[in-house]
Formats: C-alpha cells, structure tokens, sequence
C-alpha cells in the first residue's frame, strides 16, 4: 500500500489562506493526501475564515497555527505558498521534491464594513477550493498515468 503524500500550505501567519486550504484538501481528498498547514509568523485562526468555511460545510475551527520551523525535518510530497510573502521568506525544504505557489490575495487585508469582508472572504475562499481541486485533480491524473505505464 502506498503512503499518502503529505503536502504543507505555508503562509505567512497562518491564520486565513493555508488554514483554507488545509480544509479544503482534507474534505476533498483526503484518501488521496495528508494535508497540513503552517506559517512564517503564526497567529491566530482567522474567525471569519472559519465562518466562510462553515458555508461550505468544512469545519476548520479546530485546526491550530503551526510554526513552519516545526514542520522542516518532516519529508513533504508538495510544499505550497500560498502567498508572495511566504514564497519569499519560506525557509529550505530538503526533503520536498515538490515546490509550487500560488499568489493568493489576503482577506484579513480587507477593509470596509463586515459585509464588504466577508465578500473577500468568500471570493478567496472559492478561488482556493478552485485551486485544491485542481491540484488534486493534477495528481490523481499523473499517478494514474505512472500507473497505467506500470502496467503496461
């Protein structure tokens, strides 16, 4: 049996896009991959994060803030930016075969009433679950390919 690929979405806090898409991945394919989420500076999770989330039926009010120096011995399929930021000051990753980024604005930037927020929240919430499935629809073609020719 083959292990899952653990894959990291690092971000600069950790509180609001990786957080997503940690959940995101785990409700979508979570047979397919061990996903986990960390930052450059972790804060706290997000609550309009968690709210937007809750729309989708993805809980992610438990998941916690992670320091990426925590994660760099471990061994990851995939480490994900998602953010210039992190790309930017996102340590070495010896064991990672794998590196991609994804430029993602920050909602916990936006300004103007609770509405307007909550606005951004969503538009970035859909354009990371849009993300996480292609990913994982990218993988799950390339492991069938590598599969096929396996057995050819």
């Amino acid at each position: 049996m083959n292990k899952k690929p653990k894959i990291l979405f690092l971000s600069t806090g950790n509180s609001t896009r990786s957080q997503m898409a940690e959940g995101f991945l785990r409700a979508l394919a979570e047979d397919q991959f061990d996903a986990v989420s960390a930052g450059i500076e972790p804060g706290e999770l997000n609550p309009l994060a968690v709210e937007v989330m809750k729309e989708v039926g993805i809980d992610i009010s438990k998941q916690q803030s992670k320091n990426v120096a925590e994660s760099l011995k471990e061994h990851f399929g995939y480490v994900i930016t998602v953010c210039n930021m992190a790309r930017e000051r996102a340590p070495i990753f010896p064991f990672t075969p794998n590196l991609l980024h994804w430029s993602l604005e920050d909602p916990s930037a936006a300004t103007g009433s609770a509405a307007e927020k909550r606005t951004i929240f969503r538009r970035v919430r859909d354009e990371i679950r849009d993300k996480v499935k292609g990913f994982a629809s990218e993988i799950a073609e390339k492991n069938a390919e590598r599969a096929s020719a396996a057995s050819a």
